[in-house]
């Protein structure tokens, strides 16, 4: 995917502006064919610099899962990562069948006049489909939990948890500690990458009932 800028005339006040959005190009038998994927406006303001991060950025996010290599991106290319990848989303979820959970049984003929069940028939789930407004979703963000249980797994085996109390170290130095080594188990890199990964990408703080957006 990439992000196409397009000028455009107002055709009332003669005003000429520049709209942008996010395109896919996709190939259909001998020929390439572009299709837009999200209108992003005439207030499209991160710099064009950007715009290859952005877009590898919300394909990561789509697919829910890492790079070999993180992407580092400033904090309003994320945002807008994050809100581009929800919106493509929330319209993914308009066009996927909506699932049917049981909740309740019933008999087929349960509802239908002068027709009843046999003793001991067995009953079919009757589905509860409910409406979903996709404009009062909320932005959410994919989290990963692979590396992370599996680095706190390991930890426990070895007895790290409890050599860290005996040692003194309190509840939030612990938690510090923990995030630190998964981060580079998972994202080997800089201090700086390690905290971006921890608070915008890893489920961890879920995990340990922690904020590590707001650690520093």
């Amino acid at each position: 995917m990439y992000i196409r800028r397009t000028h455009t005339n107002n055709s009332a006040t003669g005003e000429r502006y520049f709209t942008y959005r996010l395109v896919k190009s996709e190939r259909v038998g001998g020929s390439t064919r572009q299709s837009t994927l999200l209108n992003l406006g005439r207030h499209f303001a991160i710099e064009q610099d950007y715009w290859p991060t952005l877009c590898a950025r919300v394909d990561e996010i789509m697919g829910c899962q890492l790079t070999l290599l993180p992407i580092e991106c400033p904090l309003a290319v994320e945002r807008e990562a994050q809100r581009i990848a929800a919106l493509l989303l929330a319209r993914r979820g308009v066009t996927s069948p909506a699932p049917e959970p049981v909740s309740k049984t019933a008999s087929p003929a349960a509802d239908t006049p002068g027709v009843t069940s046999a003793p001991g028939a067995p009953t079919a789930p009757v589905s509860d489909i409910q409406s979903v407004d996709i404009a009062s979703l909320e932005l959410h963000r994919p989290r990963s939990v692979g590396v992370e249980q599996l680095g706190l797994w390991a930890m426990q085996q070895l007895g790290f948890m409890e050599l860290l109390t005996r040692l003194g170290i309190n509840g939030a130095q612990r938690t510090t500690i923990i995030g630190s080594i998964i981060a580079r188990m998972a994202v080997p890199g800089s201090e700086l990458a390690a905290h971006r990964w921890l608070g915008q990408t890893s489920g961890l703080g879920e995990l340990l009932d922690v904020d590590y957006e707001t650690l520093h």
